[in-house]
């Protein structure tokens, strides 16, 4: 015990008798100091006493799919800095390939009592997947956020960049470049953002069925996908994803041509370094600063209590240009173009 109140009160900054105060439900403890000792109880790993534990700790989980996309791990940085400036601790939580599932994490959130949970892409964008797990959150009326589209019938608070609207950006961008063979290189069949991309496409061009390809976010899934596609004689390619346009990049080189002089590649996400990428990815920026921010300030008013709303708040990408596109080549032929002299790129507009 005396071990405890000293671990505890050297991690606070607090002396050893204020944390006894706070053990104890003592009187003389400002409400934040004792919001910081019961937190850093939670972390360290020590069990509250029993009159304190039907409370929630001020600890927020932060369910990630993955870490090897950038886009998520900015998400993360964002949200972590805007927790802490409330006093939160944040309890990161993410999925690995036959790791801990999403359900797994869900529960050992639950049993830790957390505050609240942001989910920074998961199951929920999956209409196929299983989403159990979400109603348990539900019936606990845990406080939780997520982040991008979800499927319809999960009634949480969401934040979530407009798709449609990138996908009209990624398309007037080529189209304004003489681009008339455009295909698109999308996530799984069931994913929500996927399809609101597809149906923004398809309503601004004519996209035959040959022309749209479904892979894992993965730049081994973009080159496949994109294959398939430049064989079939497209001339530029709109991505889900920056990983599926890199992917796309190195599938165009594969095949002998460049980029952008036989194909153009646009990504989804501007996440880190695509600025730095050989060409330099042209692509659809989320604003993850104001929509991490966002999910945070929902979050924080769920936790409070307040009447949240949970219609999704839609956020506007911006379109940004790079090297990776260009105008359509002079002879766009309906199978790939053959190797030719490379030629320099074009000086990027940003």
């Amino acid at each position: 015990m005396v071990r405890r109140l000293a671990e505890v009160a050297k991690k606070v900054g607090v002396s050893e008798a204020t944390v006894s105060r706070v053990l104890n439900g003592k009187p003389g403890v400002s409400e934040g100091t004792r919001a910081a000792v019961l937190t850093a109880l939670d972390v360290m790993g020590y069990e509250r006493p029993t009159q304190l534990r039907g409370e929630r700790a001020r600890l927020v989980g932060l369910v990630l799919p993955e870490l090897q996309n950038p886009i998520f791990p900015a998400f993360a940085e964002i949200v972590v800095g805007a927790l802490a400036q409330r006093g939160f601790t944040p309890v990161l939580c993410t999925q690995t390939a036959g790791g801990v599932s999403e359900a797994d994490y869900v529960e050992m959130l639950l049993d830790q009592a957390v505050s609240g949970v942001i989910f920074f892409g998961g199951m929920y964008a999956q209409a196929d997947s299983p989403h159990g797990h979400y109603a348990r959150l539900a019936e606990r009326k845990l406080p939780t956020v997520l982040l991008n589209a979800a499927v319809d019938n999960l009634d949480f608070p969401r934040v979530s960049c407009d798709d449609a609207a990138a996908a009209e950006q990624a398309i007037a961008h080529l189209t304004a470049l003489g681009h008339e063979r455009i295909g698109l290189i999308l996530g799984p069949p069931d994913h929500v953002p996927s399809n609101r991309k597809l149906a923004a496409a398809r309503a601004a061009i004519d996209l035959p069925a040959d022309r749209v390809e479904h892979a894992l976010f993965s730049p081994e899934g973009g080159q496949a996908a994109a294959t398939r596609l430049i064989k079939r004689g497209v001339t530029a390619l709109v991505c889900a994803s920056d990983p599926l346009a890199l992917g796309a990049v190195r599938a165009v080189r594969r095949l002998g041509l460049a980029v952008p002089r036989d194909v153009s590649i646009v990504g989804y996400d501007d996440s880190a370094l695509m600025s730095a990428t050989d060409p330099p990815l042209s692509t659809v920026r989320q604003p993850i600063e104001l929509m991490g921010r966002a999910a945070v300030e929902l979050l924080m008013a769920e936790i409070a209590g307040a009447n949240v709303t949970h219609d999704e708040l839609l956020f506007e990408p911006e379109l940004v240009l790079r090297r990776s596109s260009g105008p359509v080549p002079a002879a766009a032929p309906d199978a790939p173009v053959a190797p030719s002299t490379p030629v320099a790129p074009a000086t990027p507009t940003n």
